[in-house]
């Protein structure tokens, strides 16, 4: 647990946000390296990255302040303090989403064209961002005396969940990439994308430690990562028979 990467006097650099950058100019990058194949230019992705990026944030923070209610009404200045975590991914994905229909819809762009370009980068980039939660101590968790990492602040082993969503999303990015030489109709990237995260959100977050189980025995994550999973399905299906039915 490395919360603060590099101190000098007042000066610090913290983890998290540090491996959140990196994994998200990292996916930028990559994306501007193929941005002949979505006939965009590089100030159109710099504008598009900025929307997403803010949208993002937004998104994401404000589901994680909705998802801890009762810590951030007990001390309300946590809220814009980023740097200790606490960025709820689903809630920026969906934010993300929302601006990136609007910014394309402004520019003429297919957005399910664009989507299925820059998602399996997406995944790569959120995959570097999730070292930041190990290194940063969040996101950890249950109890594991088996396969378990003891954090500096805990009194016993826990999952290093972060580390099984890190590695996850690095396998959903090479199937992303792997299927967009061969995919079908547009969209399917993208929908394959929130098929793949949603079963990893829902496995995964059975061996969660810090998230508020509820009495059906779900998290909150695990109840949107299940709607993302009927939403591809139901979207991927329809695109696939648009597809089919073009004239």
């Amino acid at each position: 647990m490395h919360p603060i990467i590099f101190e000098w006097g007042p000066f610090k650099i913290y983890s998290y946000g540090l491996m959140v950058s990196l994994g998200f100019l990292t996916a930028i990058l990559l994306i501007i390296l193929r941005r002949e194949e979505m006939k965009l230019k590089v100030d159109e992705i710099l504008d598009l990255a900025t929307w997403i990026l803010v949208a993002g944030i937004l998104g994401a923070r404000l589901f994680h302040v909705l998802l801890n209610l009762e810590f951030y009404l007990r001390d309300p200045k946590e809220i814009i303090m980023l740097h200790h975590g606490g960025l709820a991914y689903q809630g920026g994905l969906i934010s993300a989403i929302l601006a990136s229909v609007w910014f394309l819809k402004r520019r003429n762009y297919s957005f399910f064209k664009v989507a299925d370009y820059i998602m399996p980068f997406v995944a790569l980039g959120h995959s570097i961002g999730r070292i930041g939660c190990f290194l940063n101590g969040c996101c950890y968790g249950r109890e594991s005396f088996n396969f378990g990492v003891l954090f500096p602040d805990k009194e016993y082993p826990v999952y290093p969940t972060e580390i099984y969503y890190s590695f996850s999303l690095l396998v959903i990015f090479v199937v992303l990439n792997f299927m967009s030489e061969r995919k079908k109709f547009e969209g399917e990237i993208f929908s394959l994308y929130l098929l793949l995260y949603g079963i990893m959100r829902v496995s995964i977050d059975f061996l969660r430690g810090d998230l508020y189980v509820y009495p059906i025995g779900l998290t909150m994550t695990q109840m949107i990562g299940a709607g993302f999973i009927v939403f591809s399905i139901f979207l991927s299906l329809y695109l696939k028979r648009y597809e089919k039915n073009k004239p």
